[in-house]
């Protein structure tokens, strides 16, 4: 493994991730940003999240999700083989076994069925695909739970605002990069 992936901070703190040639992570200096943000009054220390990790790719963001809060349970999905492969291969180096579920399954067609109990979601769809972002957080405002948070990384030249049942907690740009951190309002 020669990738420059790690986990920030946590548990984990330090340790090397395997990627797929498939996938873009999120940047290490921009994912310590994006949960520190999270960190400063948005999520609470010692609460239970169920969380979404929806374009998976490596995982990275779920992982650390999982290093940061411990008692989380979180949920990776993606379409492609090779990044669920991989994500299985994080997981497992990491003895993630019981607080990770790994589906290979389409993000669109998933919402109705996985977002009922979800608290927290990590939208980073492939930036060539920006539009199934925004597919992705349209669905899942019709299912979802209120007060639910929504992570939705954009490529900051494609930018798109979320619906009006969104509140922007957050609004940050690191390089290409353009995170909103999201909560849907009370139904």
């Amino acid at each position: 493994m020669n990738s420059k992936l790690q986990i920030i901070s946590g548990r984990f703190h330090g340790r090397k991730l395997n990627l797929s040639a498939d996938a873009r992570p999120t940047q290490n200096r921009a994912r310590e940003a994006l949960f520190n943000m999270l960190a400063s009054g948005i999520l609470e220390p010692a609460k239970k999240y169920h969380v979404w990790d929806v374009f998976a790719g490596s995982g990275a963001l779920g992982i650390e999700f999982l290093s940061r809060y411990p008692d989380a349970e979180v949920l990776f999905t993606d379409v492609s083989e090779e990044s669920i492969k991989t994500i299985r291969k994080n997981l497992a180096e990491l003895k993630l076994g019981n607080e990770a579920k790994v589906e290979k399954i389409d993000a669109l067609s998933a919402v109705n069925k996985l977002s009922s109990n979800i608290d927290v979601v990590f939208v980073d769809a492939p930036y060539d695909f920006a539009d199934l972002g925004q597919k992705f957080i349209e669905l899942f405002s019709k299912k979802a739970k209120s007060g639910a948070i929504v992570i939705w990384e954009q490529e900051n030249s494609n930018f798109v605002e979320p619906g009006d049942e969104w509140v922007v907690l957050k609004d940050k740009t690191y390089g290409r990069a353009r995170f909103l951190i999201l909560q849907l309002e009370n139904k």
